[in-house]
């Protein structure tokens, strides 16, 4: 049986709206009923007309189940359909470029920035929790719930190979947008506990495909990286996170300033590349970041990128984490910022989680953050 999957949009909202710095967001939807949103340049040269998705839509995937851990309190999620999902197509058979006639796509028409729902979702496509938790195989230490929410696939661009490195400063921009007006509307969805934005780079990070891209997981719970975060801010103070960006603006680990972001390499950096970036004053989330902010982030972050990039002098695999505060709880003190880590220790060599790391979480350094810094801020534009 097809699962109902609501729409998240208002009903009154258009088909067309007009967004910060000129970007055009238009709704759209694919064959099989998922949401698109075309996000356009303000200096587009792309018609208003989008091309109709006119594939032969089969069902959809059920909704993945989530387990209960007793043992540690998290929730796994199992969504076994994402066992088929493309693996690197050549590029004739892209599944995030415009649609073609020997290519049937994901998005119908062309684009500068793309999002929609993804065919093959860890959360989702229910968008709601159902009665909750219940006791698989009748066994209370075995709980387990749908995996409601919400996944998004954002494409940087319609080229076959890229990362959000490889944007112009005017298209990183349209992406920031895009990421602000998907937190703000994703955030509505009444099982959503948090919205993290993603981009993996690298097939040593298990990039499946090489289109430049992220993705938007939106959990039904607040993930454990986060409650340890909340943890340390009712252990240390709610201003924690303004402590540790004045402290490191004055130490030897800051990589780069600007009017309203400060990047730097953190004191206990777990990986041999880690980077933090943050804003200057308490934002929660995209959504309420101010559009000079949003502005002076388009050309911070492809700056932090390209010298992650000119370290070794050939592209660098990371994980770029947008940590977002919790939809509802720590807004006050939880602070929007990017990790970006990456287990490049060397050209060529990686750094793999062994036995510590994989199965205690108690993390060995092979770089000293100091260093990394000297030379990042060597090689930054």
């Amino acid at each position: 049986m097809t699962e109902h999957v609501p729409d998240i949009g208002r009903p009154d909202e258009p088909a067309v709206s007009v967004l910060q710095a000129g970007v055009v967001r238009r709704r759209s939807r694919l064959a099989d009923g998922r949401e698109l949103f075309y996000f356009d340049d303000p200096d587009t040269t792309l018609p208003d007309h989008r091309a109709q998705d006119l594939r032969a839509s089969g069902p959809r995937p059920p909704t993945a189940t989530m387990r209960h851990d007793v043992l540690t309190g998290e929730w796994i999620t199992f969504a076994t359909a994402r066992q088929n999902r493309a693996f690197m197509p050549p590029a004739d058979q892209d599944p995030l470029a415009p649609q073609s006639a020997t290519n049937p796509s994901e998005i119908p028409s062309r684009y500068d920035v793309a999002v929609f729902e993804n065919k093959s979702p860890a959360f989702g496509p229910a968008a709601e929790a159902g009665a909750g938790a219940h006791a698989g195989d009748g066994d209370p230490l075995f709980r387990e719930r749908p995996a409601a929410g919400r996944c998004e696939v954002v494409c940087f661009s319609p080229e076959h190979e890229g990362s959000f490195a490889s944007l112009s400063p005017t298209r990183a921009r349209t992406v920031i947008e895009a990421w602000a007006d998907r937190t703000t509307a994703l955030s509505q969805i009444p099982s959503v506990e948090q919205v993290f934005i993603f981009e993996n780079r690298g097939a040593e990070i298990g990039v499946t495909l090489p289109h430049p891209h992220g993705q938007i997981y939106s959990y039904p719970f607040i993930t454990p990286r986060t409650r340890s975060l909340m943890t340390a801010l009712e252990r240390e103070g709610p201003d924690l996170f303004e402590r540790v960006i004045d402290a490191e603006r004055r130490g030897p680990r800051v990589v780069l300033e600007t009017e309203h972001w400060v990047s730097f390499v953190p004191y206990a950096a777990r990986w041999p590349i880690e980077l933090h970036l943050l804003p200057k004053r308490h934002v929660p989330d995209f959504a309420l970041a101010s559009a000079a902010e949003r502005d002076d982030l388009a050309v911070a972050y492809l700056r932090i990128l390209k010298a992650v990039d000119r370290l070794y002098g050939t592209p660098t695999p990371y994980i770029a984490a947008w940590h977002q505060a919790p939809v509802r709880k720590a807004r006050d003190t939880v602070r929007l910022h990017l990790q970006l880590t990456s287990p490049r220790r060397s050209a060529d060599k990686l750094k793999y989680l062994a036995g510590s790391e994989a199965a205690m979480n108690a993390w060995v350094a092979d770089v000293s953050p100091e260093e990394t810094a000297r030379r990042l801020r060597a090689v930054i534009d």
